[in-house]
């Protein structure tokens, strides 16, 4: 406990519920009003900051920052993970058929699910895969140019300041378009969306990445929708259905090789080699003890202590496993049901672990969906039933990606992990709390008639969720993409880049690839300048070079998100007051 004294604060844990508070209400509005929800975590990193240094006239440390941020944001996430799912049972008319009391119990069972997911999955996919997370990273470098000021505070501030700047003359005055080189082709939204943010996340994430993430998408809508609608073998409609569930299936087939070929071999190894440790330890403490007896005492502490760390590690484990199991029972899930969705939930928080930390985007909807989809294809449920179930995967996944994402950040800072996961389990509680009552106080207010396409509250992820409820529209596609995503990261391919690549919106996948693109170009320009320099003074320079890119691509990255998050806030603000 001593490492987490100094981070995890009361001052800190204080100010990020409060500001976790604020930020879930402004989220489950912005969710429902505009279908995004833009990731928190670089405005609440700056203030946490700031109001760190204010209350403590300057002593407190980038890692309580850190934690306190963390606190601050995971409450967006349980609103993401509810704003995009729940509605669909309202469009549906089944807004009499879900309680407070329920919607408490999926958002609660829900964040125990993805902190469970972070505990397991943190070791493979921050110490050992060592993903980008631009997200994470982006936060990093915030909180280090924040703190340390000069040149490289000037450089991040500074591009962030453009791209807020740029933001707010495009999503609030309409100066500025929002897409741009918009073509016309049948069941495919080309273009270029013009966000700073998406650039960003090219820019950072690494071109062989966005290559095969931009490959899925050429495939998935020039081959299969425009392509295969153009030769008369189905209409663009049966195309844009059948690419759907292609990229589905290989998300979904992905993360259950994670799991089959990184997590269960590793856990199991890590926890023989533990075993191995503990018996080491306890032989080498009896011959020092024989040798020096002095050092009997000391030396049974230390084993002690250690047994004592991996007995509270996994006695929380379980208890959230328990926590998870008994969330299902309570929703009235079938035991064997609630234990399917516990193992698929963890699964789709392995997903959504690899998709922020490769792309930044976490489409937690879309894994809930996933799980969704594969219970109504084994058992006989209820819609509404069926609608907690994409909620519940969905409010872990969110949370989990937001939680490695933190990880990352601390892995950049030195942050105690241990701090980070209490911090994000106390926003996870906050943020549940702010999140249900809003989206009740917004459906007795407005009515379940104001939530849809085309209606006060487009709740457009919510809705595809609602088309889907009934079953997967394409079962062979979905199994074809199940099995080529198991397959292909079997083989080292990044088959989760590929199948997001597929799923998504062509214009996002297009905007990122020039994000990568950029960076090969910026690259090249800085390999030719450097090149009259000697090996020495060459290095260097790279890494200069390197660092300046890193820094001005997570400024533009979170200008855009303050942005979002701020407008977010004036828009929720304005309508209670309304």
């Amino acid at each position: 406990m001593d490492a987490v004294k100094g981070q995890l604060t009361l001052r800190g844990v204080l100010i990020g519920c409060i500001g976790c508070a604020v930020i879930t209400a402004s989220s489950v509005y912005v969710a429902l009003k505009m279908g995004a929800l833009p990731w928190p975590i670089i405005f609440a990193a700056i203030l946490s900051l700031f109001l760190l240094k204010w209350i403590s006239r300057g002593k407190s440390t980038l890692n309580e920052a850190n934690v306190t941020h963390t606190v601050m944001s995971s409450g967006a996430m349980v609103a993401g993970g509810l704003a995009f799912t729940i509605p669909g049972a309202w469009m549906l008319g089944l807004a009499d058929d879900i309680s407070w009391v329920q919607l408490a119990v999926i958002a609660l069972g829900g964040s125990a699910l993805g902190l469970l997911g972070s505990i397991a999955l943190r070791r493979h996919f921050i110490d050992e895969a060592k993903l980008e997370y631009p997200i994470g990273e982006a936060a990093a470098q915030t909180l280090k140019a924040g703190d340390a000021g000069g040149s490289t505070g000037k450089m991040l501030f500074g591009s962030m300041g453009f791209a807020a700047v740029y933001t707010l003359l495009r999503d609030a005055l309409g100066v500025i378009p929002s897409m741009l080189c918009n073509l016309s082709i049948p069941g495919v939204a080309f273009g270029i969306y013009n966000s700073p943010m998406m650039l960003a996340v090219g820019f950072l994430v690494g071109t062989g990445a966005i290559v095969v993430w931009f490959a899925g998408a050429v495939l998935g809508n020039f081959g299969v929708i425009v392509g295969g609608s153009a030769a008369g073998l189905w209409s663009v409609e049966f195309g844009q259905q059948l690419a759907s569930c292609l990229g589905m299936g290989c998300m979904m087939g992905c993360g259950i090789a994670v799991i089959v070929r990184d997590i269960i071999p590793k856990a199991a190894k890590s926890l023989s080699a533990r075993m191995g440790r503990q018996m080491d330890e306890s032989r080498n403490m009896c011959l020092k003890a024989q040798v020096v007896p002095n050092l009997e005492a000391d030396a049974c502490g230390d084993v002690a202590a250690s047994r004592r760390r991996a007995r509270g590690i996994g006695v929380g484990a379980l208890v959230l496993a328990c926590v998870a199991v008994a969330t299902c029972l309570l929703l009235d899930l079938p035991f064997l049901v609630s234990l399917a969705v516990v193992v698929a939930a963890f699964v789709a928080c392995a997903m959504s672990a690899q998709s922020v930390g490769q792309t930044g985007i976490d489409p937690m909807e879309i894994f809930g969906l996933i799980v969704l989809l594969c219970v109504a294809g084994i058992a006989q449920m209820a819609q509404v039933k069926l609608f907690f179930i994409a909620a519940l995967v969905a409010v872990a996944c969110g949370l989990a990606g937001d939680v490695m994402n933190d990880f990352k950040a601390g892995r950049v800072l030195g942050t105690n992990p241990t701090a980070q996961w209490v911090g994000q389990a106390i926003g996870g509680i906050v943020g549940s709390v702010v999140a249900v009552a809003v989206m009740c106080v917004l459906l007795q207010a407005y009515g379940p008639d104001a939530f849809g396409v085309g209606k006060e509250f487009v709740s457009a992820q919510a809705s595809v969720v609602a088309t889907m409820v009934s079953g997967i529209p394409n079962l062979p596609a979905f199994l074809i993409g199940l099995g080529v995503g198991f397959v292909l990261y079997l083989l080292r391919f990044p088959s989760m880049m590929f199948g997001l690549g597929i799923y998504l919106p062509f214009y996002m996948s297009l905007t990122t690839f020039l994000g990568a693109m950029a960076k090969v170009v910026f690259d090249l320009v800085m390999k030719r300048r450097r090149a009259s320099l000697d090996d020495e003074a060459r290095q260097a320079a790279e890494r200069r070079t390197e660092e300046k890119g890193m820094v001005v691509a997570s400024g533009l990255l979170g200008g855009e998100s303050v942005m979002g998050i701020v407008l977010a806030m004036v828009v929720a603000g304005g309508a209670l007051l309304a």
